[in-house]
């Protein structure tokens, strides 16, 4: 890790993002290992939840054909389910998912003082938009002022470091 303070968030319009004014921002590293340990969690969620109810569809009758499910991108449902994974779950645990988590970062809003579910969704599918083009969506990072991605600016979000061991609060959040 490097030895240069983080960047720190400028506001530029609203209230809110006013409030946030220099809240240290997730570095690109905390932002990739985040997204790719929740990414592997998905695939083992994907494992665990969907290809047994696809089984068990399938031994009802429920499905005319024999399902062979895989947790790849050549297949339709694996990407509602990285939607519904990354969205509803950004959305359930406040934009601390356990990738998030483990790499001391969360989403904040920058309109509200939670995320919707709404914004929340918004930046799961924002993924697909920032993978376009070879990944330049996520290169904006080093491009963007505030550090925001394409998936960020979609939802109107920043990724900031979390409290905690020389880490300030985030506004609006009372100390756990």
């Amino acid at each position: 890790m490097s030895d240069r303070p983080p960047r720190r968030f400028t506001a530029h319009e609203t209230d809110r993002e006013r409030a946030l004014e220099g809240m240290p921002l997730a570095s690109f590293r905390a932002r990739a290992i985040a997204f790719w340990v929740d990414f592997m969690l998905a695939g083992v969620a994907f494992i665990a939840v969907v290809i047994p109810l696809g089984s068990l569809a399938g031994r009802l009758g429920w499905l005319k054909h024999d399902v062979k499910l895989e947790f790849d991108f050549h297949h339709w449902y694996a990407l509602p389910f990285l939607v519904a994974y990354f969205g509803l779950l950004a959305y359930w645990t406040d934009g601390r998912t356990p990738g998030k988590r483990l790499a001391g970062i969360r989403v904040v809003s920058l309109k509200h003082a939670r995320l919707t579910l709404w914004q929340s969704l918004e930046r799961a599918l924002g993924y697909g938009a920032s993978f376009l083009e070879f990944g330049f969506g996520f290169a904006q990072y080093f491009l963007e002022p505030n550090r925001r991605t394409v998936h960020d600016r979609i939802a109107e979000t920043i990724v900031v470091q979390e409290q905690g061991k020389g880490r300030p609060q985030a506004p609006g959040r009372a100390a756990a």
